[in-house]
């Protein structure tokens, strides 16, 4: 399995540029303490390589890199040449982090600490938000008679517009019916004025309803139906029988309904 070291510090000399990389020397101080009967370890020099790549990501120079607190995790190498690696032990950096400093600690965690202060001070949004409302409550009650006194007029409008009467439908005009005349009659039409042709004439209506009819004329003054004229030409079309009768008693104008030409 590989190796894995991980340090944390600044570098202790200034950065090498190389063609794809960078390097650096840092220095590891071992724990304070050892197991029984074992001696403490003593500082250790490390080369650390990275590539410019990672480096570039972090931000850092030149400068930068000898004050800032950095994370370096990688492996050990023992395959560096040695001008390259003055170091005690070359490393191999597969990740570098720049770690906060002390001062930008404390910086940041009196900054959190003051900002619960200052919003349990300045009024909250919300409650800038509620007292207009309240405000507007409180007013409302004056407006109340306005709007209840419009709302009355309202209804009265309302009120005013079911009573109007709506205007009732023309009735459509009822066919124009000639007084004393049978049901139906469109026009009384001189007796004299009308054609028969000679399929009627050649024709004897029943002697007996022909009778009835002259009965009716007699107590009535008019015929009992109309006769059935072809508008324009005034040939009779039907209603021979009263034809004879209105001849019989002698009536001047006979009512009549017109048939229209096809």
């Amino acid at each position: 399995m590989p190796h894995k070291i991980t340090l944390t510090g600044s570098a202790t000399g200034p950065l090498r540029e190389y063609d794809r990389y960078v390097a650096f020397d840092m220095r590891e101080k071992g724990s304070p303490s050892a197991p029984k009967g074992l001696k403490k370890s003593t500082f250790i020099s490390y080369t650390v390589f990275v590539s410019k790549k990672a480096f570039n990501k972090t931000g850092l120079t030149k400068k930068s890199i000898m004050h800032e607190k950095i994370l370096i995790q990688g492996e050990p190498t023992l395959d560096i040449p040695i001008d390259e690696c003055p170091g005690e032990v070359g490393m191999i950096c597969f990740q570098i982090t720049v770690l906060p400093n002390k001062n930008d600690k404390e910086k940041n965690e009196s900054d959190t600490k003051k900002e619960p202060t200052q919003e349990a001070s300045a009024p909250s949004q919300a409650q800038k938000n509620t007292e207009p409302t309240k405000q507007a409550e409180e007013q409302a009650p004056v407006s109340q008679p306005v709007a209840k006194e419009e709302k009355k007029n309202a209804e009265t409008v309302q009120t005013e517009a079911k009573e109007t009467p709506v205007k009732e439908k023309k009735a459509e005009p009822k066919p124009k019916t000639l007084p004393n005349q049978p049901k139906g009659t469109q026009d009384l039409l001189s007796f004299d004025d009308i054609i028969v042709s000679e399929a009627f004439l050649n024709t004897r209506p029943n002697p007996e309803k022909t009778q009835k009819v002259i009965d009716f004329v007699k107590r009535t003054g008019r015929l009992d139906e109309p006769l059935t004229i072809e508008k324009g030409s005034n040939v009779l079309k039907d209603g021979y029988r009263r034809y004879v009768v209105a001849k019989t008693v002698k009536i001047d104008k006979v009512p009549v309904m017109y048939e229209y030409q096809k």
